[in-house]
């Protein structure tokens, strides 16, 4: 594929999808297309053809799909990605000389001019294109070739020249002596559906006795499942399940004085008992676990676990290996610190250190260890405070023999480092959603999620809450906005996830006014939860884990489109998959009712316009008739802060 040749005469550039040439893959799901456009430039007025070159990663022979003409020198071309794992591709153009010799030739036949010539010029055409053919293909040119040689009617001769067959037959046999290929082999990485569509359920299973103030098992937690998957959920994430440091353990609301009845913090790993190998002694056994995977495989769920690189003052590794921890003048481990907070239990890995071969290879081992006792999905802990270059090695090295783990990016930090660290390989990642308030943030922010290049490496999982966020508007909003937040975490991301079962009973009391903490956090101590305390939200969320498995256009994340409204409070968008039309309207106060027009796209729609259609709510089954693209709704936040809209064509 040298593209030295002098007598080359195409440019291809512009290609997309392409990220930092190259050199990070596009992501897909399975079953999705890779819509492939490029631009194909050529000198005088000869007519330039191309492919799309493709194949699964690691094999010889390219596949091949045609470009088609988009004007102005633009092509484009699909190709489908069938299975999990990589991919590659890449674009090739060409001077098209036979199908500008059969442009011309129809010019010429129009313009009624002796194209004996000419028909003689496109048989040697079509006889070198039977030299490189083979089989029915090279008789067939063989065949062609001698007609339009022969002695026959000339009109007949015409015919079989501008033929369609002919010209198919050509186009399968191009000469590629001279063609140009693209610089860069853009890799795809192909993962499966869960990658793109889910609903994810944290828990505590230590917080699942049914005793108040027993800590909580494996078997306790297998008994919640039932609940979580009534509700819809289809990922159920744990918190670290290792042993618990004692030292400096934190008891309630962060204490840094915790008494020694205190259970600390899970994110506190390792203790005596083991590190991040190990189970913590009071959940149950490696077996209990398995059985807890097990249970939630039965309701259609999976198990994500949480991946926390990071060590207790008591982990075995802060002994065994001293040089993996950074030391301070005094002798004493550098624990962990985000000034002006401090977290004395915890010691942060030193990736720094004098021996990273070994501690790399530990860290891997770990991960192994999980994913061979079952685990197929993990939610990273802070990852943007480990280098990209062990992310980046470590999921290559874990996608060799396990293609199908999926990993969960932790990263509230700057815009372009979670960017990144979906370029290096994670599958998805935690957003900005819960600090998104207004209608023009969120057409911003999810404009720049889905039409920018951050669309095709960079999986959005909008979260209402986590145990470290309980939001302003979760604290002031009441049911109104725990109700306005599950709908919009559920319509404009595939991926959504909640802390429970703070979430659905709506807890919403922070440690002090303006923080984010929750009063007495379950990260700090054992909660007991009455699930059918009032008021929750139970009912809407599992309204909207069904609506969206119903609805493919609520599946997906990019195919959005925003849509004009008279009220800067009403936010008004629509997704769509094939004939399947979702159409949301939130009223983003909490507070207070709002009315007015929705100005809609008709054409995102699919839609003629002044064509008559009908809209019925998911939510409650009313339905109205409108017609064109100027109709009126009306929200009261606390009846119903949204309309989940299905269009009905009339």
């Amino acid at each position: 594929m040298r593209n030295d040749d002098r007598r080359k005469r195409v440019v291809v550039s512009g290609v997309a999808p392409e990220v930092d040439g190259g050199r990070y893959a596009v992501k897909r799901i399975v079953g999705e297309d890779v819509v492939v456009t490029a631009d194909l430039i050529g000198d005088g007025h000869d007519l330039v053809t191309g492919d799309v070159l493709w194949r699964k990663a690691g094999r010889r022979k390219w596949n091949r799909v045609r470009l088609e003409a988009l004007g102005n020198d633009a092509y484009r071309a699909t190709f489908p990605v069938p299975g999990i794992g990589a991919y590659e591709f890449t674009v090739q153009g060409w001077i098209d000389a036979f199908g500008s010799w059969r442009r011309d030739l129809e010019k010429r036949v129009d313009a009624n001019q002796d194209v004996a010539v000419d028909l003689l010029i496109g048989a040697a055409l079509v006889r070198e294109a039977a030299e490189r053919a083979k089989g029915v293909g090279k008789r067939g040119l063989e065949k062609y070739a001698a007609q339009l040689e022969g002695e026959g009617d000339i009109e007949d001769r015409v015919e079989a020249a501008l033929s369609d067959h002919l010209k198919a037959t050509m186009d399968a046999w191009p000469d590629l002596e001279h063609a140009v290929t693209h610089d860069v082999v853009q890799p795809v990485r192909v993962d499966r559906r869960r990658a793109g569509f889910s609903a994810w359920y944290e828990m505590f299973p230590r917080s699942t006795s049914t005793k108040p103030g027993r800590h909580g098992t494996f078997r306790d937690a297998a008994k919640r499942l039932d609940y979580i998957a009534d509700l819809g959920f289809d990922v159920v994430y744990l918190p670290p399940i290792h042993p618990i440091g004692k030292t400096l353990r934190k008891g309630p609301n962060n204490n840094p004085d915790g008494e020694s009845g205190a259970v600390g913090s899970p994110w506190a790993i390792g203790a005596k008992e083991g590190g991040h190998d190990a189970i913590h002694p009071e959940l149950g056994t490696m077996k209990d676990f398995k059985t807890f995977l097990a249970a939630a495989k039965k309701l259609g769920m999976e198990v994500a676990l949480d991946l926390a690189l990071q060590c207790a003052p008591d982990h075995p590794w802060v002994g065994e290996h001293p040089d993996w921890f950074r030391r301070r003048p005094d002798g004493s481990v550098q624990y962990a610190e985000n000034p002006p907070k401090k977290y004395e239990d915890i010691v942060p890995l030193h990736f720094g250190g004098s021996r990273p071969d070994a501690m790399w290879s530990a860290l891997y081992r770990i991960v192994k260890h999980w994913i061979d006792a079952g685990v197929r999905i993990f939610r990273v802990d802070n990852p943007h405070t480990k280098p990209f270059v062990f992310w980046e090695w470590l999921i290559a090295k874990i996608r060799k023999t396990d293609p199908d783990v999926l990993f969960l990016a932790e990263a509230f930090t700057r815009p372009k480092i979670m960017a990144h660290l979906g370029k290096v390989g994670f599958t998805q990642s935690y957003t900005y959603f819960t600090w998104r308030n207004s209608a023009w943030e969120f057409e911003q922010y999810l404009t720049e999620l889905t039409t920018t290049a951050s669309r095709e490496f960079f999986r959005p999982n909008f979260w209402t809450n986590t145990p470290d966020i309980l939001a302003e508007h979760l604290v002031k909003g009441g049911p109104a906005a725990f109700a306005m937040r599950t709908v919009l975490a559920t319509t404009l991301s595939g991926n959504w996830g909640m802390y429970g079962p703070a979430f659905e009973l709506m807890e919403n009391v922070p440690v002090q006014e303006g923080s984010e903490e929750y009063l007495d956090s379950e990260k700090y101590e054992i909660r007991h939860w009455d699930l059918d305390a009032e008021p929750n939200v139970k009912d809407l969320i599992r309204t909207m884990n069904r609506i969206r498995h119903e609805h493919p256009a609520l599946q997906q994340t990019n195919d959005i489109t925003f849509h004009e409204t008279t009220n800067g409070e009403l936010l008004c968008y629509s997704k769509r998959a094939g004939d399947d039309v979702v159409l949301v309207v939130v009223n983003m106060s909490w507070a207070y009712p709002h009315s007015g027009f929705l100005n809609l796209d008709l054409h995102a729609l699919g839609l003629a316009g002044g064509e008559k259609f009908t809209v019925r709510d998911l939510l409650d089954g009313a339905t109205y008739e409108w017609e064109g693209e100027r109709n009126y709704v009306e929200l009261e936040p606390k009846d119903q802060p949204a309309h989940v809209f299905v269009l009905e064509r009339s």
